[in-house]
């Protein structure tokens, strides 16, 4: 017995990395599973390939599985409807989406062409709003259904270099919650996962002195996509009665994230003026100002 006995799940960028790990897990624990991937580089902008969701379909299938494959863009909301109606087909239904479909294009943000931003915020935040969309009215109906999305630290806390990113990520944390606290009532949920795991993706990060190089090496070996996926399959049960919440997988390490409320306030009985703001108000706020560090000073220790 699975925890997805008898379930059908699509998996958005099934054929590598956190996707493959993902679509394979979830055929272990007894769902369906319709393999989407676009079979592009990393980048985009490619015509891909429907080899790599192919190839993850039919290794689901040799294991005793069931599962088909799709190759179209996440990108495409027209494509994405058809995958719902691609999985209502071979499977009599469909019950949860794991959205872990991204490209990279990183760079300086004062370089950034708006061609590299709208690629990036096409894929994760239009393809997460595409998956959704698709989907949520049949969940609705059904009153019963599960999205997994996939947020960063690069948008949780930030990195350098990944403006364009970090900004499609956060967003996919606001679109989690509002789906979330609409979906409650008909009994759908939304959490997302930002995952630590040596992917295709995070091969692309140039290595420029020993420090990234050790960072790297320590990425390949102590986190693994198949990791990730422990807790997007598990987020998929019935029974995870989780809702609107920020996770974290690194390496054996799972964390719960906070999510923005206030932390401290100040009131003045005649108002504010910008000069008291500068001489009394911000001042009286900085010892609570977050800092400008990246993901790496906030995960300080090695990943267990």
């Amino acid at each position: 017995m699975g925890v997805l006995d008898g379930k059908t799940v699509l998996v958005t960028g099934g054929g590598n990395g956190i996707g493959r790990e993902c679509a394979l897990l979830a055929a272990r624990e007894g769902a369906n599973v319709l393999v989407n991937d676009l079979g592009g580089s990393v980048a985009g902008g490619d015509e891909g390939s429907a080899g790599p969701a192919e190839t993850v379909a039919k290794e689901i299938r040799a294991a005793g599985g069931k599962a088909a494959f799709n190759s179209d863009s996440v990108t495409d909301y027209d494509a994405v409807a058809a995958m719902v109606e691609q999985a209502k087909k071979d499977f009599g239904g469909l019950h949860a989406v794991i959205n872990p479909a991204g490209i990279l294009r990183d760079g300086m943000f004062h370089k950034m062409s708006f061609e590299d931003w709208k690629a990036v915020i096409d894929v994760h935040l239009h393809g997460a709003f595409n998956v959704c969309r698709a989907t949520i009215e049949h969940f609705r109906e059904q009153q019963s259904g599960s999205y997994v999305l996939f947020t960063s630290t690069s948008g949780l806390i930030g990195n350098i270099g990944q403006a364009n990113y970090a900004a499609a990520k956060l967003g996919v944390m606001g679109l989690s919650r509002i789906i979330a606290m609409e979906g409650a009532a008909k009994n759908v949920r939304s959490n997302i996962i930002a995952p630590f795991a040596w992917t295709r993706m995070i091969a692309t990060i140039p290595i420029k002195d020993e420090a990234s190089a050790k960072r790297v090496e320590r990425m390949k070996n102590a986190m693994r996509a198949d990791q990730v996926a422990q807790l997007a399959v598990a987020l998929c049960a019935d029974n995870a009665e989780t809702n609107g919440q920020i996770f974290a997988v690194r390496g054996n390490e799972v964390f719960l994230f906070n999510q923005p409320r206030p932390i401290r306030g100040m009131q003045r009985t005649d108002g504010w003026s910008p000069e008291t703001l500068l001489n009394h108000g911000l001042p009286a706020l900085k010892a609570d100002y977050e800092d400008l560090g990246a993901t790496g000073s906030v995960f300080t220790w090695e990943p267990v």
